[in-house]
């Protein structure tokens, strides 16, 4: 089972990787997972990457799509994977496709998580986190307390700059401008589920593992 998983920030998408991850039984790939393997990779490739990462430098896109191969080609990425926050333009999706073509991966699918902006907005600035553990709480949940539930630290909780309104919006826009073009490449040419965001963590994973059997003739087991 191949996934790519889609959605824009605060959609829930890398819960609902992990979850899946861990249910289907496939690893969960990211671009960030990617590099932070390099570093303690030895191939010729991720010594060149580590070098760059090393100077501070960006990784290319060249090199980038070389180590995306290079871990698509796993033996633990046999069975499949989710890959999560890749690709991120259409030119991105060009390449992967290609990758997945020498991979001879025919059936990936597309689960796409969508939600309101709006709610989306309003989630992300509800959030607080702590600065003792680092665990990120619903507002509403912790507003009456001023000790974390999970670490017990007094007056810890603090909005993080990643949830503040502004930076939300600019993110959105960035998804909307670069990434959303990728799925009208994609339409017709990959399975595509589309899956609402706005339910329970639980729902909407019930809800991708329903409609990947579907697609897949009930032959996934969850």
């Amino acid at each position: 089972m191949q996934i790519v998983l889609f959605g824009s920030p605060g959609v829930g998408k890398g819960t609902q990787a992990k979850i899946l991850s861990t249910k289907l039984d496939i690893p969960h790939i990211s671009t960030g997972d990617i590099l932070r393997q390099t570093v303690n990779n030895k191939t010729p490739l991720s010594i060149i990457a580590k070098e760059k990462m090393n100077k501070g430098e960006l990784v290319s896109d060249e090199i980038m799509f070389k180590l995306i191969q290079e871990t698509l080609s796993r033996k633990e990425c046999k069975k499949g994977f989710v890959l999560d926050g890749f690709p991120r333009t259409i030119a991105q999706a060009i390449e992967l496709d290609k990758i997945f073509e020498q991979l001879k991966l025919k059936d990936v699918k597309l689960v796409i998580i969508t939600a309101n902006e709006e709610e989306i907005v309003r989630r992300l600035t509800n959030r607080r986190a702590c600065t003792n553990c680092g665990n990120i709480f619903n507002y509403n949940d912790i507003k009456e307390s001023k000790i974390c539930p999970s670490c017990g630290a007094m007056d810890s909780f603090y909005q993080r700059d990643d949830d503040k309104e502004d930076v939300i919006r600019h993110r959105l826009k960035v998804y909307k401008n670069t990434t959303e073009p990728v799925l009208s490449y994609y339409q017709n040419k990959r399975s595509e589920i589309y899956i609402d965001g706005l339910e329970s963590v639980e729902e909407v994973t019930n809800n991708i593992l329903s409609e990947l059997k579907k697609t897949s003739g009930n032959k996934i087991i969850a």
